[in-house]
């Protein structure tokens, strides 16, 4: 007798548990970022702005306007938002310029249902955001998936790019480069990502188990991995859609920029790459690779630390930005550094 299911029969039956488990359960609901916003205000000032780009609004929050210097722009991955720089701005707001902003359809940006979720979105939010503050000189700092957006607008406009900042992010094809176990999935074609798709659509509760999963696994220090996910966790049923369109796009702009090897070595502005050292995926392999790369740059691998290198580690994040870029330099800095 064959016993085999088929295909279609499987999705159907997978589709008729996540919702049984939608109808069981329901998902978190507390007022961890209330409470964590409530904290953050005590520590640092900031002024809010909603940044217009086709008429969507993106969120953006502006610390220490009137400090000297060139603006960090720091940009978030995936699958978190601007939350994620919340330990590091502390430590950095009362020397420096910042800018940070939700990507459209993260966060509390607009999240438009028939909008276009790739890279090309993420480049065009940040130069929305640079156009709205008329800056001229800027440090973009990246962490994660927003390291394409970033790094393809330095190569862009050079004259503007101070310097830029790498925290634990990917660009092009490296070898030591891996996925995280969840984005592996949905950004692998084929049936077990639609599964994914229709499951974590239809159950709520089945997002936020998968999400947390992930999350706790991109931080070092235990005392801080269960505020984080459920930091995260509040914002993060509304992404879905923009998770699903960027991780269907991820393969491909990956090795669409295995091409731009000859401008990554032609890059003049100064790079300061700054890795935590215990960061699985976006490992210490690829901060080697940048760090050929990119001629000008410094290499910083920080120890006890993981993929959020920013919230590990935030007094020695900020340390290695404080200064940065004190000026720019013409000679190659080939110095590799391990901090705690």
């Amino acid at each position: 007798m064959n016993t085999k299911i088929s295909r279609p029969l499987l999705f159907l039956l997978l589709l008729t548990s996540t919702l049984l488990m939608q109808a069981c359960a329901t998902p978190d609901s507390d007022s961890s970022l209330q409470d964590h916003e409530k904290r953050f205000r005590q520590k640092v000032a900031y002024t809010t702005h909603m940044v217009e780009r086709e008429g969507y609004r993106i969120h953006a929050r502006e610390y220490g306007a009137d400090n000297p210097g060139p603006v960090f722009i720091m940009m978030h991955g995936f699958p978190d938002n601007m939350h994620l720089y919340d330990w590091l701005i502390p430590e950095l707001a009362a020397k420096r310029h910042i800018i940070t902003f939700d990507f459209l359809g993260w966060g509390e940006s607009d999240k438009p249902r028939d909008h276009l979720y790739d890279v090309s979105s993420l480049r065009q939010d940040l130069q929305a955001v640079i156009a709205y503050f008329g800056l001229e000189q800027v440090v973009p700092v990246v962490h994660d998936a927003s390291g394409q957006p970033g790094i393809d607008w330095a190569l862009e406009n050079p004259g503007k790019t101070a310097g830029l900042v790498l925290l634990n992010t990917y660009y092009g094809p490296m070898p030591t480069l891996k996925a995280p176990e969840e984005i592996a999935v949905f950004s692998t074609p084929g049936l077990q990502r639609e599964l994914a798709i229709q499951a974590t659509r239809f159950s709520p509760t089945l997002w936020l188990r998968r999400y947390k999963a992930q999350i706790g696994k991109f931080i070092s220090t235990e005392a801080l991995r269960q505020p984080v996910q459920e930091l995260f966790a509040q914002q993060s049923l509304a992404i879905r859609p923009a998770f699903y369109g960027l991780n269907g796009v991820l393969r491909q702009e990956v090795e669409k920029r295995a091409a731009k090897t000859t401008q990554l070595q032609a890059f003049q502005p100064p790079v300061r790459i700054i890795f935590g050292q215990d960061d699985p995926y976006l490992n210490a392999g690829v901060a080697k690779e940048f760090h050929k790369l990119f001629p000008h740059s410094e290499l910083y691998l920080v120890e006890d630390a993981g993929h959020f290198v920013q919230i590990d580690k935030p007094v020695q994040v900020a340390r290695l930005m404080a200064d940065f870029p004190a000026s720019r330099t013409s000679t190659t800095l080939s110095t590799t550094r391990s901090t705690k």
